[in-house]
């Protein structure tokens, strides 16, 4: 375990070490010794990134990833994995996703000061033009729909003035975290995971009043959808359905109904609640939907750090499915293959809520549905929670990744690479390891 001075150390050598030197030391192509599966490193240097794991990266012909890097937004071809600038950008900026329906990728800007308005950007992915769409004096855009005519964001009340909104307002550019940092009531300052769950309660607690927004897409007109003094978060637009939005309320998954669904050609219908609780610290989150939007998954434990599924909500039915998985095998995120036959999970370390002693991998998973026994059906068995189990192989040592940053492992549009984001090397890197074993 690398403690705090050593990380201080590491990243004063890394900022004078030149890029070139530093990207020679880390491998370009390799096959993992422990796992048999080739890795290849998609960036050309640290503080490069993809996105967050339910946010789409890729273009719709599945050609072309889009990516972050410290001289702006950057496309890797998927077949040859030449990395080539689309933008370059010297203010402040975030990449945001990439449509599902034409070649564009969206970005935002900010003052050189990283505060004040946004300014969205979408960019043509192959000529690298660009158009403004809009300009928002507030608030974080999360999420475009399918037909790439409304973005949705959050906002906060501008007049609340809070201490726990402060905590979320620094954050650390190495992990793409808030600041995180609690003390217990020894005094002694908390592991990193338990002073998140302190800082999110104190969140949570101040009931701050919330509202979700769209933007149009052609004309920038914003509009509120929702109010809330619920922490509302993690917008998703349906990747097939341009008017069915999930979200969540965000907070200790163990106090919160988090999973949400609501139509935007419905206002006067109040949002579904996706799942509920049926035991004391039963959590679920992480949500994402499946590719062709018909199934929204999510991380599942009863109770929490106990025992631990990938849960399934079919949205036109409302069946469920779960698959359960071992305490080492527990991720923080799951993902799904575009055609649904495989799910990846990026591991976590033994800080995390599994605890998991040797949980530092990046896993392949097949699920396995139990049948009823000789063919015997029980009294109302269609309605009943579809069970199932995952079998798990590992695609990727991670030993030496610091999980403050979340690997985000999601599948590439034809589900034969795995992307990833990783500081096993020391600075943020964008990598991608083969499903198939390497031969």
């Amino acid at each position: 375990m690398i403690n705090a001075s050593h990380r201080t150390l590491i990243a004063a050598v890394l900022m004078m070490t030149p890029v070139s030197a530093y990207t020679q030391s880390v491998p370009r192509d390799w096959v993992d010794p422990a796992t048999g599966h080739r890795i290849v490193r998609l960036s050309d240097e640290p503080g490069s990134s993809s996105l967050y794991f339910n946010f789409n990266g890729y273009t719709p012909q599945g050609d072309q990833l889009v990516i972050s890097t410290p001289k702006g937004i950057a496309k890797v071809d998927l077949k040859t994995h030449k990395l080539t600038t689309i933008v370059a950008i010297a203010t402040p900026f975030r990449l945001l996703f990439v449509g599902h329906r034409t070649r564009t990728a969206f970005y935002q800007t900010q003052a050189a000061d990283g505060t004040g308005a946004k300014t969205i950007f979408a960019a043509d992915v192959d000529s690298g033009k660009t158009r403004k769409i809009a300009t928002i004096e507030r608030g974080d855009i999360q999420t475009i729909n399918s037909d790439e005519t409304l973005l949705a964001g959050v906002d906060t009340d501008p007049a609340a003035a809070n201490g726990a909104l402060a905590v979320f307002q620094k954050r650390d550019a190495r992990f793409d975290q808030s600041e995180y940092k609690a003390t217990g009531a020894d005094g002694k300052p908390l592991p990193y995971a338990e002073a998140k769950e302190v800082r999110m309660n104190e969140r949570l607690e101040a009931k701050i009043p919330m509202e979700m927004f769209t933007v149009d897409a052609r004309t920038g007109e914003k509009r509120v959808i929702h109010r809330a003094t619920d922490w509302l978060n993690h917008l998703q637009f349906s990747p097939t359905d341009p008017k069915l939005l999930m979200f969540c309320h965000e907070g200790p998954w163990h106090k919160v109904d988090r999973l949400w669904l609501m139509r935007l050609d419905h206002p006067e219908t109040p949002p579904v609640n996706l799942h509920q609780r049926t035991m004391n610290m039963e959590i679920a989150g992480h949500e994402w939907f499946a590719q062709d939007g018909k199934t929204i998954w999510y991380d599942l434990q009863t109770p929490r750090g106990e025992d631990f599924w990938v849960a399934g909500y079919d949205i036109a039915t409302g069946a469920r499915t779960r698959y359960h998985l071992q305490r080492n095998e527990w991720s923080v995120h799951f993902h799904s293959a575009p055609d649904g036959s495989v799910f990846s999970g990026d591991g976590g370390d033994p800080e995390m809520v599994a605890h998991a002693p040797d949980g530092k991998w990046l896993y392949l998973f097949t699920p396995h549905g139990i049948p009823d026994v000789a063919g015997i059906h029980a009294p109302g068995a269609a309605s009943l929670i579809k069970p199932g189990y995952f079998t798990a192989e590992k695609l990727v040592n991670m030993a030496g990744q610091d999980y403050r940053l979340e690997p985000n492992g999601n599948f590439t549009p034809n589900g034969k690479w795995i992307v990833f984001r990783s500081n096993m090397y020391g600075g943020t890197q964008v990598y991608a390891v083969e499903v198939a074993k390497s031969r």
